[in-house]
């Protein structure tokens, strides 16, 4: 369990981390997401003790992080995946780990094959694809057997099943009662594995709610409709104010009108429906809207601004050929 309260951090006249308040419990996935620049990596730096916090205090099972006399049991962390003795095999990285903090060397023979590296665990590290470098690292965060799992950008450089894997992975780890808290921009994965977000932007919360929670912070996208009297459903929806555009799969996208006020109309009417949907937004639709004002580096997204224009150099540049 991590417990953050108040946590602010200063860098000269930068402020990382501002009043920052949250708390990750044992037994499910809780998904840290923010802009770029927004205070992330500080935070989880913070909570193993590798920046200390300005202000505040941060504690894992009741007590700092540097206070637990097995430390590789209470957080296993995946911060940075390179961070590894290129001229080592992954099993000899692994096994300095162990034998560092007292871990039997069985347990490395464990975590190698659960991460699914039995094959490559014997060639130097430095040789890894991206890939195989983050199974790398979840297996050393993993190496301790700890309660509390912290993974940065966990999926980064993973195929399609290796995804699929590292999703069922935290899912299993939070099953068994451990506390999850994992970071990444892939909000299409934060939406199938995590049941709980903490939102930062700028250092500061916004928001420490549960995944449904903070999508319906954001007003539905419309309502889907299907129906086989087409011009009935058309004049129904006109007469009660709303638009109604049609769809390529034959259903049709009705906007200002909710799927309560379509369903009575019809009722009323007799229009046959064969499916009436409220299309909500998606965690990326929820977090793009709610996270706005927080975006530390912001490109140009269309609309009204002009967009950014490169200057022609002063003098032209001539390629060089040579004879």
């Amino acid at each position: 369990m991590i417990e953050a309260v108040g946590l602010r951090k200063v860098y000269g006249k930068k402020v990382a981390v501002h009043d920052l308040s949250f708390t990750v419990r044992p037994g499910i996935v809780t998904g840290f997401l923010g802009p770029n620049g927004s205070g992330k990596s500080t935070t989880m730096r913070m909570i193993v003790g590798l920046d200390r916090p300005t202000a505040g205090q941060v504690l894992v099972d009741g007590k700092p992080f540097s206070a637990h006399r097995a430390p590789l049991s209470t957080v296993g962390a995946l911060l940075d995946a390179k961070a590894v003795h290129t001229g080592r095999s992954a099993y000899r990285h692994l096994q300095a780990m162990a034998a560092t903090a007292g871990i039997p060397a069985s347990r490395v023979h464990e975590v190698v094959d659960l991460v699914g590296l039995g094959e490559v665990a014997r060639k130097r590290a430095g040789g890894f694809s991206l890939g195989m470098g983050q199974r790398l690292g979840i297996a050393s965060a993993l190496l301790g057997d700890p309660a509390t799992v912290m993974f940065d950008e966990p999926v980064n450089g993973l195929d399609p099943d290796g995804i699929l894997w590292i999703r069922n992975l935290m899912k299993e780890l939070a099953r068994q009662g451990r506390a999850v808290f994992v970071s990444s921009h892939l909000m299409s994965e934060m939406a199938l594995t995590a049941e709980h977000l903490v939102v930062i932007g700028k250092g500061r919360l916004i928001a420490d709610e549960s995944v449904k929670a903070f999508v319906d912070r954001v007003q539905p996208r419309g309502v889907t409709v299907r129906s086989p009297q087409v011009e009935q459903l058309r004049e129904l929806v006109t007469a009660e104010g709303g638009t109604l555009a049609p769809r390529e799969d034959g259903s049709f996208d009705v906007r200002d009108l909710s799927a309560e006020r379509i369903g009575d109309a019809a009722a009323r009417r007799g229009v046959a429906l064969h499916e009436l949907t409220t299309v909500k937004a998606s965690l990326e639709e929820a977090f793009m809207e709610l996270t706005a004002n927080a975006v530390e580096y912001q490109a140009h997204r269309g609309g009204d601004q002009p967009p950014v224009v490169v200057p022609e150099p002063a003098t032209p540049v001539r390629e060089e050929v040579a004879r």
